[in-house]
């Protein structure tokens, strides 16, 4: 095992260690906030009688605040390193999470969402990812793949436990104990198992050379521009349907119990994307990646729109898209930038997806409401190609700037 001191006796930088704690509490972190509404929101509006839609908006007000801070902890990262960051996320997703459990009016509901918003953006996946990209620069790519598949099981680990949270504590109850469980076991990982120091420094000593592979020449700034725009495109496309994905089905006469047995075939179809990218993946350039990820979630969702009778297969077309999409928005910044602007790029690349993804749900459901199930799908399926025309221009322009 791969150590090094950097300013402290026996800070372990090996992968075998880094990825294994990022994992853990990257399932914590996405299944305590980004989530939680989908088992914890019906109880609550229950509970306090307030309006379920208010009760869900907690959930966008949390996304437009990670959005909003997203560039300013990009920096942070590149000036002090992953650790600290992720270290405050716990902490403010705790308070955040024991705000809602204590909350006895809406607008104080609401203020708990914007602290979880912030732990969101301090501790989801782009400050994650820029953490790797921070210890191991373009040596990263292998480790932020196995990242991803952490992140698959969140919903498939959290949301029974949030149901037996529910079941046995109450929604306030559920709400204080993943409070605890951020301080109690992912604060003390990050503070613990997480390196810290300079990214230069990190990156010479663990991944020799890795450092040294720097774009010949500089991206122009067009390609920063289609690189937010096509990532920003995936984030609300994929909102959308997770959010509405039960109600197209439904319009289509599919029974509920069979509308949820084929939606849970989404995320195993990420998990495999993830899976074959881990073993493929040091063969192509992510730009690969990309351009499968939008290709796959357009021939989906279009085999979706056109009804046909093989609903299944559309959905495990559209989930491998959107499971590879996470890979393909981490692992192309870090080799289209400079290693030392990975976190700083991230950043800014997450503030219009967190926006659009804070956005997306109302977006969908004024669709559906004023045009009907169809048409809305037909429109987020127009978006979806316009993505992949995007992607392939990006393309274009990464021809000049791959490294050696």
């Amino acid at each position: 095992m791969t150590s090094v001191t950097d300013g402290a006796v026996g800070v372990k930088t090996s992968p075998r260690l880094v990825v294994p704690v990022l994992g853990v509490t990257q399932i914590l972190a996405w299944g305590s906030s980004y989530y939680l509404p989908a088992v914890l929101a019906q109880p609550i509006a229950a509970d306090t009688g307030w309006s379920l839609s208010w009760v869900v908006g907690g959930l966008s007000l949390g996304l437009l605040t990670a959005g909003l801070a997203s560039p300013s902890i990009g920096r942070k990262i590149r000036q002090h390193g992953g650790r600290p960051v992720l270290v405050a996320s716990a902490a403010l997703l705790a308070a955040g999470l024991l705000g809602l459990a204590l909350a006895p009016s809406l607008p104080l509901f609401l203020l708990a969402w914007i602290i979880i918003g912030l732990g969101m953006g301090t501790g989801l996946y782009d400050p994650a990812f820029s953490t790797l990209g921070h210890i191991y620069g373009r040596g990263a790519r292998p480790y932020i793949t196995s990242l991803t598949l952490f992140g698959g099981f969140a919903s498939t680990a959290c949301w029974p436990l949030s149901a037996f949270l529910v079941s046995e504590l109450g929604w306030r109850g559920a709400c204080a104990a993943y409070a605890i469980i951020h301080l109690c076991i992912c604060l003390p990982l990050y503070a613990f198992a997480l390196p810290h120091g300079s990214a230069r420094r990190l990156q010479k000593e663990i991944v020799p050379g890795t450092d040294a592979v720097t774009a010949t020449v500089n991206p122009a700034p067009a390609v920063f521009v289609l690189l937010a725009v096509t990532i920003m495109i995936g984030s609300m496309v994929s909102t959308v349907i997770s959010v509405h994905l039960l109600t197209i089905l439904q319009a289509r006469d599919i029974p509920l119990a069979a509308a949820v047995a084929l939606g849970a075939l989404v995320g195993p179809s990420q998990v495999g994307a993830r899976f074959i990218e881990m073993l493929i993946g040091r063969y192509h350039h992510p730009i690969w990646t990309k351009l499968a990820s939008v290709s796959s979630v357009a021939l989906g969702l279009g085999l979706l729109w056109g009804n046909l009778p093989l609903t299944y297969l559309t959905l495990i077309f559209y989930g491998a898209g959107i499971g590879l999409e996470s890979i393909a928005r981490a692992t192309l910044p870090l080799v289209l930038f400079r290693p030392d602007d990975y976190a700083p790029i991230m950043g800014k690349l997450a503030r219009p997806s967190l926006i659009a993804q804070a956005a997306a749900p109302s977006i969908g459901a004024i669709m559906i409401e004023i045009w009907g199930t169809d048409t809305a799908l037909g429109v987020v399926v127009a978006v979806a190609v316009i993505n992949m025309l995007i992607a392939l221009m990006l393309f274009h322009y990464t021809r000049s700037i791959r490294p050696n």
